[in-house]
């Protein structure tokens, strides 16, 4: 699977990727709202790279990760997230996750939108959701500003690192995606 966006190559994950990817998920801000502690371990990592590297992508019930490259230097951004539903074809569930030096540049945005122009436009899908830490306003933002629209605040609903949390869902329907004003971002 590759997605292409004007900056970015969304692309399998790769063995050389592991020092980058251990790097920011160790960062204890990148982890805060993620389900994983810091530092990330280097076994469980290169354990991850290899289901990616062997998982075919888009098979119902499985997540699929995709690695964030920037185009002009090959650097690891981040990665991004598809849940492929089993349960309710032509659904699916995003996430993205960001290293800390690579954030304020737009790069998760033009991630995500193309991302979400895969699953509609390629994929023909009919609903994305995707749902964030409520104390994660950078994520809330950025699901908003994608046209993703706030179905849902569950109070304190999940428990997370030692405490409830709580989370805000999101969703966008592929008309919603198709009738955006000719001006919204694109990826």
């Amino acid at each position: 699977m590759l997605i292409e966006t004007n900056r970015l190559l969304l692309r399998s994950f790769q063995v050389a990727d592991l020092e980058r990817f251990v790097a920011y998920r160790s960062d204890p801000d990148i982890a805060r709202y993620q389900g994983w502690e810091a530092p990330f371990p280097v076994d469980v990592a290169r354990q991850f790279i290899d289901e990616m590297m062997r998982q075919p992508p888009a098979v119902p019930g499985t997540w699929y990760q995709l690695a964030m490259e920037r185009r002009a230097d090959g650097l690891l951004l981040g990665d991004c997230a598809i849940h492929f539903r089993d349960d309710q074809p032509r659904q699916a569930e995003i996430g993205f996750t960001l290293a800390r030096d690579a954030q304020g540049h737009g790069y998760a945005t033009e991630a995500v939108l193309g991302v979400l122009a895969y699953l509609f436009e390629a994929l023909d899908y009919h609903r994305v959701a995707a749902n964030c830490d409520a104390e994660n306003a950078r994520s809330a933002h950025l699901l908003e500003r994608v046209g993703m629209r706030r179905e849902a605040h569950f109070v304190e609903s999940y428990w997370a690192k030692g405490r409830w949390t709580s989370e805000y869902h999101y969703a966008i329907l592929q008309r919603e995606w198709s009738d955006r004003p000719a001006g919204a971002h694109r990826a």
